[in-house]
């Protein structure tokens, strides 16, 4: 996760979601969770952080997807003209500060305790699913 911190509590969120989804050497080294019926808050935790990293996924390929419909935007215009892809380009970047700093002020509502990466990872998949749908709406122009 990139969360953007100065502050002390920020650094340890970041070490504390760091040693909570450390990644495993090997796929076989993952857990063996029933996310559908998770249990436990570490299962919880692991179970958020995949459904994260899925939403990100998803995000990333239709990031793609908008980026190129924009550069089709700009090579229909005079030089002069042309910024689709750049102005594309600075919302992304900021949207993902902006994800990132709500995501670690909405993780202060249970800071300490051990439902504190399942809150933010949970945060992040929410906005990074909402955040999908706005470049789909993008590319698909308007209606």
């Amino acid at each position: 996760m990139n969360f953007s911190m100065s502050s002390r509590h920020g650094l340890a969120a970041a070490l504390l979601i760091g040693l909570v989804f450390a990644v495993p050497a090997a796929a076989e080294d993952e857990p063996e969770i029933d996310c559908e019926n998770a249990m436990t808050q570490f299962d919880m935790n692991v179970c958020s952080q995949r459904d994260y990293e899925k939403a990100d996924e998803a995000l990333n390929a239709q990031w793609a997807k908008t980026k190129k419909v924009m550069a089709e935007w700009d090579a229909e215009l005079d030089a002069e003209n042309k910024g689709a892809v750049e102005a594309l380009l600075a919302a992304q970047r900021a949207w993902i500060q902006y994800r990132d700093n709500q995501c670690n002020a909405v993780g202060y509502s249970v800071w300490g305790g051990s439902m504190y990466p399942t809150i933010v990872a949970s945060c992040l998949e929410d906005l990074t699913r909402k955040r999908t749908k706005e470049l789909e709406e993008l590319a698909n122009g308007i209606e």
